[in-house]
């Protein structure tokens, strides 16, 4: 291996990994958030650590912090930074590299001449699908430099890092929103053990209808109307004062969760949660011509139209045999 290759991670790792990009995509897919490309979470979050990685790399070079006095008749000193896109395994990343004065600091996450990081974002989506405890990170990071570099530079990138995640995690939000989509991923965390935990996801749609993830939780058990109840009020308390429409699931408490933190806010119930429900109650054999007799309901292009595709549904034969149906709509 030589100098400029990033270790791949351990195989038991890799199996984490693929469950949490698959059901990552699964949500993006879902929703239209993006996770790839200019503006998408895996790149912006990869930016975000790379960037703040080389910061406290050049800060190791120097000897001191940045506005530090001690700096003064070093002899050296920052000289701003240089573009620079590297290929990851999700993309292109455009990178603020900082540089020195005379020319003397050698990256070692991303050194010089190399336009390519193989294995990088397998590795930042390890840190997410371990749980991210700092013990954790820090053996992750030893992976991505390599043997050479002193456990105290690993120590002050695992500290900058992880506090780079949680100003993101943290950040203020726009006060209206007029989109939130809101549901939980399962997603197996290992945690002395391997589990299914719930990670609730919040989505919004801005006013200039571009959508942005707001936050992502962890839960212990269960997916709960007590903990998305403790999520809304987190972004309420972020800044969101209002919403006019929540998507989300029929779990039972949850709209009046949503109510309850924003009580102007349409909370629109997920049509794929309705459908599933609606299923439950007939034969497997009948279940191709409910589907494509609801979807003329949920696709009517009125109010005014739903509401007759619905009557005719509730007059019709499957309408007849499963009242239960018609109810639940």
């Amino acid at each position: 291996m030589n100098d400029n290759e990033i270790p791949a991670v351990e195989p038991v790792e890799d199996k984490l990994v693929d469950e949490v990009v698959e059901r990552l995509m699964n949500r993006a897919d879902a929703s239209g958030a993006a996770l790839l490309g200019e503006g998408g979470l895996l790149t912006e979050v990869t930016r975000a650590v790379l960037e703040r990685a080389l910061d406290v790399e050049m800060t190791g070079h120097l000897g001191y912090e940045k506005h530090d006095p001690a700096g003064r008749g070093s002899g050296n000193s920052r000289n701003g930074t240089s573009l620079k896109t590297v290929l990851t395994d999700a993309g292109a990343v455009t990178l603020a590299v900082p540089r020195d004065r005379d020319g003397s600091f050698e990256p070692q996450l991303v050194p010089k001449h190399a336009r390519r990081l193989a294995g990088f974002n397998e590795q930042v989506l390890s840190l997410y699908a371990r749980g991210m405890s700092v013990r954790d990170i820090r053996s992750h990071l030893a992976n991505m430099y390599g043997v050479e570099v002193s456990p105290d530079l690993i120590s002050k990138v695992t500290d900058a890092v992880t506090d780079e995640l949680d100003a993101w995690q943290n950040r203020p939000l726009d006060t209206v929103w007029p989109i939130i989509y809101i549901d939980a991923l399962w997603v197996k965390i290992r945690s002395g053990s391997v589990s299914s935990r719930p990670v609730y996801l919040a989505v919004g749609v801005d006013m200039d209808g571009c959508k942005d993830v707001l936050g992502l939780w962890a839960g212990d058990e269960g997916e709960g109307a007590t903990t998305w109840m403790t999520v809304l009020s987190e972004l309420r308390n972020r800044g969101v004062e209002d919403v006019c429409i929540v998507a989300c699931d029929g779990l039972k408490g949850l709209p009046d969760a949503v109510t309850a933190t924003w009580p102007k806010a349409t909370v629109q119930t997920c049509v794929i949660h309705l459908i599933r429900a609606s299923l439950r109650f007939a034969s497997k054999q009948h279940h191709a011509k409910l589907v494509t007799e609801l979807k003329a309901i949920y696709t009517a292009p009125t109010e005014q139209a739903a509401e007759q595709a619905l009557a005719d549904f509730a007059a019709g034969e499957l309408g007849q045999r499963y009242p239960a149906i018609v109810r639940t709509w």
